[in-house]
């Protein structure tokens, strides 16, 4: 192995630059993940609202993603994700702007979600296909591993510092509407986050700029040829299909229920929100770290470890409903969050050594696909449904039909196979 390819990403200079916009960047994302629910919940008081908001900026997500990533197989992933992100900073730089000047309405909620929604199914396969060309394939998964306690890190400190933010403007409000200045202020922190990521991308030189890939056919056959790919490597298909129920099940009743439970049962409004999200974000930050013991610990059988895993995650979903304190939601989201970190590590590692690298964008999109594109959808079902049931009948259902699954799919052997040793990749 040559010294350039085993010594840390970090000594190159393209890793450098994307390293620390992104990480900025995802610091500031996290205020408005914080910020938009919140904003929702104080303009309409309405968890339906809220995950109609959700499924608005899931629509384009989901119906683009899969061009997203065959346009990033196309083209330069740089030029992709420095487009996307110009488009989401101007957004949110106008989101901003109207909560601080008191002339925000529920439609405009509405069309900047759309936009924000349909800039981001470019920017996440562009994301994921840009590393490959910045640093040596030796050095990939040090790199990943790097990005991906940057993204925990960033869970644990931005939405606490937004609940902190939100709460300390709650006497700054507009037209009436209560936390408008410190809502306005943290989607102003984002904005200003998205100046650093679009100066590295500005900065950053990569080789698929100038020498694009060959590509066959138009944009829509790639993505065919995408599906296709996935579709005939048996485990792949078995996870993929597997976690698109997991999402749909699952991740609308999550997204809805914590700001609700943030609202109306716990007691530190905003910064309850806050804390829970940090708390989850720092559990995946530990899981990440403990992802490679228990890969060795459980060798070949990646498959069961998931299922056995979101089984558990199940559980302590479900004794959501029952809670009124911050710290013991803290405790819970903290467990789920190390068993999430454990799962998401391994996972993704799994598909990166499987996947032709022609392929990634695609591939990654697909994957993508399923917990962006149809977990939100969810939401706004779940939103209609805390009409008609309680907000512990919500938690309980989802937690419980969580476990239900995994332990039903452990019959699967697709599933079962998922780490066992790798055969020849799937052909483009």
């Amino acid at each position: 192995m040559s010294a350039a390819s085993s010594a840390s990403p970090l000594a190159q200079r393209d890793f450098r630059l994307l390293f620390g916009g992104s990480t900025i960047s995802a610091i500031g994302d996290q205020f408005t993940l914080v910020a938009l629910p919140w904003l929702v919940l104080k303009l309409t008081g309405s968890p339906a609202a809220l995950g109609l908001v959700l499924a608005t900026m899931a629509l384009p997500r989901a119906a683009f993603m899969l061009i997203g990533g065959a346009v990033v197989d196309r083209l330069s992933p740089r030029r992709v994700l420095l487009a996307a992100r110009t488009v989401n900073a101007l957004l949110v730089s106008l989101l901003a702007t109207l909560v601080l000047g008191g002339a925000i309405h529920m439609w405009l909620v509405y069309a900047l979600a759309l936009g924000i929604g349909l800039a981001t199914a470019f920017a996440y396969p562009a994301g994921s296909a840009i590393l490959p060309q910045l640093v040596a394939p030796a050095q990939l998964r040090a790199g990943n591993a790097l990005f991906m306690a940057m993204r925990q890190l960033s869970m644990l400190v931005g939405p606490a510092l937004a609940g902190l933010l939100i709460s300390a403007g709650a006497h700054g409000g507009h037209g009436g509407m209560a936390d408008a200045h410190g809502l306005g202020l943290a989607f102003g922190v984002d904005a200003l986050s998205f100046v650093f990521s679009l100066a590295s991308l500005v900065l950053i030189r990569v080789h698929g700029d100038h020498h694009p890939r060959p590509h066959d056919g138009g944009v829509l056959a790639n993505v065919g040829a995408g599906i296709r790919a996935v579709w005939a490597d048996l485990p792949l298909r078995a996870f993929v299909l597997y976690a698109a129920v997991v999402s749909v099940f699952v991740g609308g009743p999550i997204q809805v229920g914590l700001p609700m439970l943030a609202d109306t049962r716990l007691d530190l409004g905003a910064a309850s929100l806050g804390i829970l999200m940090t708390a989850n974000g720092g559990g995946m930050l530990v899981g990440s770290m403990l992802s490679g013991l228990a890969a060795k610990l459980v060798r070949n059988r990646l498959g069961l470890m998931v299922l056995g895993i979101d089984g558990l995650a199940g559980l302590a979903l479900a004794a959501l409903g029952l809670d009124h304190s911050t710290l013991t939601g803290a405790a819970l989201l903290a467990t789920t969050g190390i068993l999430g970190g454990i799962v998401q590590v391994t996972i993704v590692s799994w598909i990166q050594r499987r996947v032709a690298p022609e392929m990634m964008g695609r591939t990654m999109s697909v994957l993508m696909f399923t917990f962006m594109g149809l977990g939100p959808l969810s939401a706004a079902i779940a939103g209609s449904l805390l009409k008609l049931v309680s907000l512990p009948t919500m938690f309980a259902a989802a937690g419980f039909m969580l476990t239900a699954i995994a332990l039903t799919c452990m019959g699967s052997p697709a599933l079962r196979s998922i780490g066992a040793p790798l055969r020849a990749p799937a052909a483009s």
